[in-house]
């Protein structure tokens, strides 16, 4: 398994703080059976993104990996927050921000509103050659409340991640109940952690993938926890995908949060 959302270098945003934090989590990845990680610090105003720093740590770290005999291979990233500045300096530095120096870029909305504008953001990153990856959309409040906002970004070519524990209820039942309609409807292409830590946010794929294995099928398993995320990861191409319901025809949409309150019994 790949995992392309992973805050494993330490220090420098809301994940681990010292080095041997990182070696835990890395440590837990390999043991779970995660091949690759993409080290995706964010790139926020609050956590402004350190080129440099990132280079440091990501060598240090491959360093004590090897010394310790843990064969996990790690890229780089970020965890790219959508806004003004983040998206002129994407355009004028197409390799700075993008998962290692390819054309795919890890993109977070903001949680309580997403104005209409940042579709236009989008297809902005587009026309500049980037492949945006939508990333936990299930845990973002604003696409609780209104699932088909993602219909444009599908239908214009975004990717869509989802996190692992979020099929598990690790982030609630509402996220649980999204992310499980979503693969449902194939609205997803990759499943990452999105690990901050051992503890509370670890860095496990294995389970989910089982789950998705046994509610969607082998296949899906392996096309989102392996065959996509490797593309991303060496940058080249997803290949074929099923055809989402609901993106490109007439179908009915994705209903919004009175489908989830349906569901979840409220």
């Amino acid at each position: 398994m790949l995992d392309i959302h992973h805050h494993l270098l330490y220090g420098l945003d809301d994940g681990p703080k010292s080095l041997d934090e990182s070696i835990a989590m890395a440590t837990m990845a390999y043991e779970d059976g995660i091949s690759h990680v993409v080290c995706t610090p964010h790139a926020s105003y609050r956590y402004p993104f350190q080129p440099s720093e990132n280079a440091l740590r990501i060598a240090e770290i491959r360093a004590e990996l090897t010394k310790a005999g843990i064969g996990l291979t790690l890229g780089l990233g970020c965890d790219f927050h959508l806004n003004w500045d983040n998206i002129q300096d994407a355009k004028a530095h197409p390799k700075k921000y993008s998962i290692n120096e390819t054309r795919y870029l890890l993109v977070e909305f903001p949680e309580g509103l997403i104005p209409n504008s940042f579709s236009e953001a989008f297809q902005e990153l587009q026309l500049a050659g980037f492949i945006p990856i939508v990333t936990h959309p299930e845990r973002n409040q604003a696409i609780q409340r209104d699932p088909a906002r993602m219909r444009p970004w599908i239908a214009d070519g975004s990717l869509v991640q989802v996190t692992a524990g979020s099929l598990l209820g690790r982030f609630g039942k509402t996220a649980q109940a999204l992310a499980s309609r979503f693969l449902k409807d194939d609205w997803v292409h990759i499943i990452a952690t999105d690990a901050h830590n051992v503890s509370s946010r670890p860095p496990r794929m294995r389970e989910t993938y089982m789950h998705i294995a046994n509610a969607f099928g082998g296949e899906t398993a392996r096309r989102l926890c392996i065959a996509n995320p490797r593309a991303v990861f060496e940058g080249g191409d997803l290949g074929a995908q099923p055809d989402p319901v609901g993106i490109y025809d007439d179908e009915e949409p994705m209903p919004n949060q009175s489908w989830l309150g349906r569901l979840l019994g409220r």
